[in-house]
């Protein structure tokens, strides 16, 4: 029996008008094996909550480089605990301070990638999340 696909909502939340790297992620993933889907750029974390669920999503990955990250990450957490997906992993990306990473991950972000992260390396970090494996 195949085993089924890990699926993952990709979104770029806020203002932020840049989605190359984010485009890159989703093809990366896809290439894993994954499930991808793509929200689009200038999304609220309502909007990305709603696509989560509407979706049924194992995974969301915010990708934020608007230095915003500190206002929308804590949001989206909220907003998934309200609608019962506190087991949805949330993956963040992008320009993050190291500073801010200690504070993203007591709020629930599962991992903080940065610039220049292997896709390899994000796609055996969303195995271990989902199906508790280390693939890598």
């Amino acid at each position: 029996m195949e085993e089924r696909k890990i699926r993952v909502l990709i979104a770029k939340p806020g203002l932020d008008g840049h989605d190359r790297g984010a485009k890159v992620i989703a093809r990366g993933l896809r290439d894993a094996g994954m499930e991808v889907i793509y929200t689009g750029l200038r999304q609220t974390p309502e909007m990305v909550v709603e696509a989560a669920l509407q979706e049924d999503v194992d995974v969301i990955g915010l990708s934020i480089l608007s230095g915003a990250h500190m206002a929308l990450a804590p949001r989206v957490m909220e907003l998934l605990r309200e609608n019962d997906m506190a087991d949805v992993s949330v993956f963040l990306g992008g320009i993050i301070p190291n500073d801010d990473v200690p504070a993203l991950k007591e709020i629930g972000i599962t991992e903080v990638f940065g610039p220049g992260t292997s896709i390899e390396a994000i796609a055996a970090s969303i195995r271990e999340a989902v199906l508790g494996v280390r693939t890598n």
